[in-house]
This record gives C-alpha cells, sequence and structure tokens, in this order.
C-alpha cells in the first residue's frame, strides 16, 4: 500500500512577484532608509558584552516591578542602574536584567572596586522577597571595545566571502544581488534593535551571522532554479523567467521558513533572559532573508544583464 505525499502549497503558484517588484523595492528603500536614521538618532541598546559593567539576572514574583528594582540598587549610588525585564513563559514569575556601570579605577583597583559592587548589588537583590539570583557577569572596558571589533569585523567578513562564493558558483551579477540583500537583512535587523531597544549582545551578533547564512541558502536555492530556467526557456522574456523560477522554488521557501519560525518562536517564549535577544534577532531575520531572496535578490538580476547561455540578456 502506497501512501500518497500530501500538498500542504501548490506546487504551481503563479504569483506575479516581478510585476511588483518596483513597489517592494521602493518598500525595502524606506526601510533601510529609517533603519539607518534610528540607529543614527537613537542608537542600539547594547548590551553589557559591548559597554561594559556589571550585570545580574534575577528571577522574581510576578508583583516585583522595574520601578522597584531600580529604586533599589539606584540606592547604592554604585551609578545609574539599568533594569530591563526579559521574556519569561511562567505567568507568575519574571525576569529582569539589572546593570550598572564600571567602577572607576584602573588595573587591579578597578576590579576590586568592580567585585565589590557586584556583591553589594547581589546583597541589596537578595532582601527582595521571593527574587532568586540566577547569575552575575563583569566585563571590563578594555574586553568590551575588543568585542565590538570583533563581532563587527565578523559580520563584515562574513558578508565578503558570500560574495566571493556566490560569484565564483555563479556570475558576478548573481553575486551582487545576493550581496545587496545581505546587507539589506543586516541593517533591516540593525533598524529593529534600534526601534525596540532590545539588547543587542554577542548572541546578537551570532545570530546575525546565522541569518547572513540562512538568507543565503535561501537566495542560492532561487538562484539555481533562476539558472536552470534560463538554460530551458531560452526565448522567455527575463522577467518571467525569474516570476516562474520564484514560483518553482516558493513552496520550499515557505515551508522551511515555516518549520524554522516553530522552534525559534519556542526558543523565544522558552529559553529565558539569555536567549531572547538571540531568538528576537532570527525571528525577524528569518521573515526579512525570505522577503529579500524573493523581492530583492531575484529581481536585480534584471537590472545586471545577467547572462543566458553566454548570450546578454536585458530587462
Amino acid at each position: 500500500m502506497k501512501l500518497a505525499l500530501i500538498n500542504l502549497l501548490p506546487t504551481t503558484a503563479k504569483i506575479p512577484f516581478i510585476r511588483i517588484r518596483f513597489m517592494a523595492l521602493a518598500l525595502s528603500a524606506l526601510v533601510l532608509l529609517f533603519s539607518l536614521f534610528e540607529f543614527a538618532n537613537v542608537g542600539i541598546n547594547f548590551g553589557i558584552d559591548f559597554r561594559g559593567g556589571i550585570q545580574t539576572e534575577v528571577e522574581t514574583s510576578a508583583e516585583t516591578s522595574t520601578e522597584e528594582l531600580r529604586a533599589l540598587v539606584g540606592g547604592l549610588e554604585l551609578g545609574e542602574p539599568r533594569v530591563q525585564e526579559a521574556g519569561n513563559a511562567l505567568a507568575d514569575r519574571r525576569t529582569f536584567l539589572v546593570a550598572l556601570p564600571l567602577q572607576p579605577g584602573e588595573g587591579t583597583e578597578g576590579e576590586e572596586a568592580n567585585q565589590t559592587a557586584r556583591r553589594t548589588m547581589e546583597d541589596a537583590l537578595a532582601t527582595v522577597e521571593g527574587l532568586d539570583i540566577r547569575g552575575t557577569t563583569v566585563i571590563g572596558g578594555a574586553v568590551s571595545r575588543e568585542l565590538i571589533f570583533t563581532g563587527f569585523t565578523a559580520i563584515g567578513v562574513a558578508l565578503f566571502l558570500m560574495l566571493i562564493y556566490i560569484w565564483f558558483r555563479f556570475e558576478w551579477q548573481y553575486s551582487l544581488g545576493a550581496v545587496v540583500a545581505l546587507v539589506h537583512d543586516v541593517i533591516a535587523t540593525v533598524g529593529m534593535f534600534s526601534v525596540t531597544q532590545m539588547t543587542f549582545d554577542l548572541a546578537t551578533v551570532a545570530a546575525i551571522l546565522t541569518i547572513v547564512g540562512y538568507s543565503m541558502n535561501d537566495t542560492v536555492v532561487v538562484y539555481d532554479r533562476i539558472r536552470e530556467n534560463l538554460r530551458k526557456y531560452k526565448k522567455m522574456p527575463l522577467a518571467e523567467v525569474l516570476n516562474l523560477s520564484i514560483n518553482d522554488t516558493l513552496s520550499r521557501t515557505i515551508l522551511t521558513s515555516a518549520t524554522t519560525l516553530v522552534a525559534l518562536i519556542s526558543l523565544y517564549l522558552i529559553g529565558g533572559a539569555s536567549l531572547e535577544g538571540f531568538a528576537f534577532a532570527m525571528i525577524w531575520g528569518v521573515l526579512i532573508g525570505t522577503y529579500s531572496s524573493i523581492f530583492v535578490a531575484a529581481p536585480l538580476l534584471l537590472f545586471t544583464n545577467v547572462q543566458r547561455e553566454g548570450t546578454q540578456t536585458g530587462v
């Protein structure tokens, strides 16, 4: 007895993606401009990894408020505290990140001052009824500056290597479209963190690097089908070939993104404060990466005279 495969999505979709390319590109331009504007004017809420300081993660009863913890730690006169509520799936418990700036002092003196401030903050937080201290991190200024450099260098190197990879696998026209789509995804993700003011830390950088790989994988699948159809349909206009190729891979794209989102949403809901930023960045990255593969990477081939069996083909 043979079981028939179930088609959750039609395999012969004919959605006119290329017809609305100018609307999509205009939307992308607005998103990028808004993201850059927010980044320049509001900035990013860098986590302790990048700004340095003392951060304690605590879990309390539902009645505890951000203002209560800020007033408690602020009364220690160790600098302006930062208190941020993190996600927690349990209705009767709440998770907070309580941070203090680095204490004055250089070398050993500074390290001792930071450790003293850590102990003082933990002792004060321990007085709150029903509060559990889940961990404290102390990162010095020199380490935070090094992490900023290495984190953003990793993103730049990843984009450059993706450019080289696509150039060798396809042609420079495909490489240009793929890298523009990746830059689009990275800027949109940074803009989202500027708008939401969620903590941007090393886990977020790891998420962005993962987004680069995920988005590139999506783009390569579409590009492979475009190259195949360009050889198969030699008389078909380029715009129709691109639209056909996107629709051919649409079922795979949607199902892959949907199953990935199921895991990421679960991670966001129950992963705790340490994984909240990573999961949020990944959820946004999967959505924006799927969008860019369809509406940015593929339509850009219309403007770069992509080759069809050695013949230059215009728009």
